[in-house]
């Protein structure tokens, strides 16, 4: 992929940047800034060179029409204060405000598209619709930076098609991204460990096919245990279960062998509220009457043991909802243990990156915290990501 560098002189030219700045909002409250944050160096690089910069980027799902509750002019507050720069926000995508904004940048400064999604183009599965918007963002335009790795594998309009329109190269964070990510895909040092949570197994089934034919160790936590403990003909109660993926995960276990560790114990409470009644039982003995919200503290220290015997780790989704704090126990164990883990981390984005936060603990302590939940797995996954192949000349 070209970098930056390969644009050459920037001072001056028009850089549209494509950032991923769909962040947690309370109302008009930005409650986890962390991908407006990671966006930083790339900016910062552009500014300093003296490019005119210009950023489009999405928040939530609009409609393909405007919605106030979806408006970027927190992140555009937000984003100023960071930079200690104002960010001047357009009133729409590539209307007569967008183009008015972009046209009164000066050298160094930098301006927001209001967000991409109020355009129905961006989403369009027709190319030629998204072509259409693609041709009106790059004649705001002298180059593209793509530096939003939470959108590189959606093959939409300012993630894909205006790349083909444009010089471009991809930003500081997709370059570490894709590094980092390949590092564990490509060519890992062994042991190898993935840990695999999150709710839904179906949301994981092209990931979990293609990790075991790579990773040493596969340790699932999370909702989508219970199917597994489904498969292996365990009751799970009232837990999350999706009983239309058993007999796929039944053909899981049969070709894993020991290579799928499943947890021993289950915090299970007697509803989904953070003051339910909750206790400790084994893994294959949930009461019928009881739902499972997190590993137990067993598992916790299984999981921990073998992650720290590793060289590299990937983690991807909690280990239960660790958003009530009883039942945080087992992915704060987790993430402690990729703290404490001589070996290269890898945290997958998405919850996981938000788990890290919440629970209090140092970014700098793991090796690569992705800003992308689905552009990760499907890294991991082994698939082709239109926003990354489309950079890749």
């Amino acid at each position: 992929m070209k970098t930056i560098d390969d644009l050459g002189d920037l001072r001056g030219k028009r850089v549209l940047v494509r950032s991923d700045f769909n962040v947690p909002l309370d109302g008009t409250t930005i409650t986890d800034d962390g991908r407006i944050r990671a966006a930083l160096p790339t900016l910062t690089r552009l500014l300093d060179a003296g490019a005119r910069v210009v950023v489009t980027a999405h928040l939530g799902r609009p409609k393909g029409e405007p919605d106030p509750k979806y408006s970027l002019a927190p992140v555009a507050a937000r984003l100023g204060e960071l930079l200690g720069k104002p960010v001047a926000l357009a009133d729409d995508v590539v209307g007569e405000s967008a183009k008015a904004t972009v046209a009164g940048l000066a050298d160094g400064e930098i301006a927001l598209l209001e967000n991409i999604r109020f355009d129905a183009r961006e989403t369009s599965k027709d190319e030629a619709e998204r072509g259409a918007l693609a041709d009106e963002l790059a004649a705001m335009a002298d180059a593209f930076v793509s530096d939003g790795f939470g959108v590189v594998h959606r093959k939409q309009a300012s993630v894909y098609d205006v790349a083909l329109r444009l010089p471009h190269a991809a930003g500081l964070l997709v370059l570490g991204e894709v590094q980092a990510l390949r590092k564990a895909t490509d060519s890992p040092e062994r042991p190898y460990v993935v840990v695999l949570g999150g709710a839904k197994v179906s949301d994981k089934l092209g990931v979990i096919a293609n990790l075991l034919t790579k990773a040493d160790t596969l340790l699932i936590g999370g909702g989508m245990v219970y199917t597994f403990l489904a498969a292996q003909g365990h009751e799970v109660g009232s837990s999350l279960l999706e009983a239309d993926q058993v007999e796929t995960v039944k053909g899981y276990l049969a070709e894993a062998g020991d290579k799928i560790v499943l947890p021993v114990d289950i915090v299970a409470a007697d509803s989904f509220a953070a003051d339910a009644p909750y206790v400790t039982v084994a893994a294959d003995a949930i009461p019928a009457g009881k739902m499972g919200l997190d590993i137990g503290p067993k598992s916790a220290e299984l999981f921990a043991d073998a992650i720290k015997g590793a060289k590299t780790i990937a983690w991807n989704g909690p280990m239960g909802v660790f958003e009530f704090p009883a039942f945080a126990a087992g992915t704060k164990a987790v993430a402690q243990a990729l703290v404490d883990t001589d070996g290269f981390s890898i945290v997958g984005g998405g919850d996981s990156a938000a788990a890290v936060r919440l629970l209090g603990f140092d970014e700098a302590g793991f090796g690569h915290i992705s800003t992308g939940g689905g552009a990760s797995l499907e890294l991991l996954e082994g698939k082709t990501l239109p926003g990354i192949a489309v950079l890749e000349d």
